[in-house]
C-alpha cells in the first residue's frame, strides 16, 4: 500500500491508498463542511432520507430538495435545499448530522470525491479540513466500508445502466409527461408504487408475483423496478414482457 503522509490534494489514489483523517466534534472545523455546499442526491439518497425522517418522497422533494433541469438531459439534478438563514444543510447541529446513519453518498465521500476510471482524490485541505492532520490512518477501501459506502455503491452502479445510456445517446424526448415519469420512477418512490398499484400497470405488464410482493414492502426493490422499467421503455431492454391483451 502507498502511504501518504502528506497532503496530497488532488492525487490520484487507488482503494489500496492509505491515508490520514477522521472527524469528530472534538475537531475546530466540526460541520463547517455542511454549510453553502452542493449535495447532488441519487435516488438512493432520496430513499434513504425520506426513510430517515418517515415522510413521503414527495414531501422530501418538495421541503428539502431543489431540482434542477439539465440541458439536453432527460433526468435534472436533485440537490438538498440548505437552510435561507445561514446556508446550513436542514439536518446539521452543533451535536452533528441529525440524519447520520442515512446521510448522502456525498457526505459519506467526504473528503474524498470518486473519479470515472474508479480511482479516487481528496477533494479538501487540511488548512480548511483538520481533520486530514489526524493520525488515525487506514486505506481508501476500509474507510469507505467504515462509511456504509457499500448499498450505495451498488445502487449508483444499478443507476449508471440507465444515466449513461442516456448520456450517450442524448434522446431526442419533448414530451414532458415522460420527463415526469422517469423522474417518478427514479426519485418519488411513493408515487411510484401507487402507479403501480392504481394504475393498469400490472395488468399490462408480466411482473413475476415474488417481485410484486417485494415492491410493496421494500423502497429498494422498488427503486431496482423503477430502473429496469426506465431502461425497458426508454432504451428497449427486454427486462419486462407486455401481457397478451386479447383474452
Amino acid at each position: 500500500m502507498k502511504n501518504t503522509s502528506k497532503e496530497q490534494k488532488g492525487e490520484r489514489m487507488d482503494e489500496k491508498h492509505l491515508f490520514k483523517f477522521k472527524c469528530y466534534p472534538g475537531v475546530p472545523c466540526f460541520t463547517q463542511c455542511c454549510r453553502d455546499v452542493t449535495i447532488v442526491l441519487t435516488p438512493y439518497d432520496v430513499l434513504r432520507l425520506k426513510k430517515a425522517l418517515g415522510i413521503s418522497s414527495d414531501k422530501f422533494l418538495d421541503d428539502y430538495t431543489v431540482i434542477i433541469p439539465k440541458e439536453k438531459r432527460l433526468i435534472p439534478m436533485v440537490a438538498l435545499k440548505m437552510n435561507e438563514k445561514d446556508k446550513n444543510c436542514p439536518f446539521v447541529s452543533e451535536e452533528g448530522c441529525a440524519v447520520y446513519q442515512d446521510r448522502p453518498w456525498p457526505c459519506r465521500m467526504y473528503p474524498l470525491d470518486m473519479e470515472d476510471d474508479g480511482t479516487f482524490r481528496i477533494i479538501a485541505t487540511s488548512s480548511h479540513c483538520l481533520g486530514l492532520k489526524e493520525e488515525k490512518e487506514s486505506s481508501i477501501r476500509e474507510w469507505l466500508v467504515d462509511q456504509g459506502i457499500v448499498p450505495y455503491e451498488e445502487m449508483n452502479a444499478l443507476l449508471s445502466t440507465v444515466t449513461t445510456p442516456l448520456q450517450a445517446q442524448d434522446l431526442d424526448i419533448e414530451n414532458p409527461d415522460i420527463e415526469k415519469m422517469v423522474f417518478m420512477a427514479l426519485y418519488n418512490l411513493d408515487r411510484f408504487r401507487d402507479f403501480i398499484f392504481k394504475s393498469t400497470f400490472l395488468k399490462r405488464l408480466d411482473v413475476p408475483e415474488e417481485r410484486v410482493s417485494g415492491i410493496e414492502k421494500s423502497d429498494e426493490e422498488l427503486l431496482k423496478l423503477g430502473i429496469d422499467w426506465v431502461k425497458f421503455g426508454l432504451l428497449g431492454e427486454k427486462l419486462f414482457y407486455v401481457k397478451n391483451q386479447s383474452s
